[in-house]
């Protein structure tokens, strides 16, 4: 499973690249703090909804600690996506919060 960190996601974001981040946690985790342009799929629902996703692009999974992200991440790649976990969530993420 590939990985990134959260200070390479800011970066990135901060040099404005464009990032596919999607983010699994639930509903009132994501509307108390999320990272701004986030796709928001909660990740009992992504089974039912990565058709949303597009094979061809890369995404950044993202949850509160990286566990269900990593989770999410494991899922998709199995099915051909191109994807990454991002390490310590949003606990370790010190950019911009929504």
């Amino acid at each position: 499973m590939k990985e990134i960190s959260t200070k390479e996601v800011q970066q990135a974001l901060e040099q404005g690249q464009a990032i596919n981040l999607v983010d699994v946690r639930e509903v009132d985790e994501v509307e108390s703090g999320h990272i701004p342009g986030i796709i928001h799929i909660p990740l009992g629902l992504l089974e039912f909804r990565m058709h949303e996703l597009n094979k061809s692009e890369s995404y950044v999974m993202v949850c509160r600690s990286g566990g269900r992200s990593g989770s999410a991440t494991q899922f998709l790649e199995s099915r051909g996506f191109n994807v990454s976990n991002m390490v310590g969530g949003m606990l370790a993420w010190d950019g911009e919060v929504k």
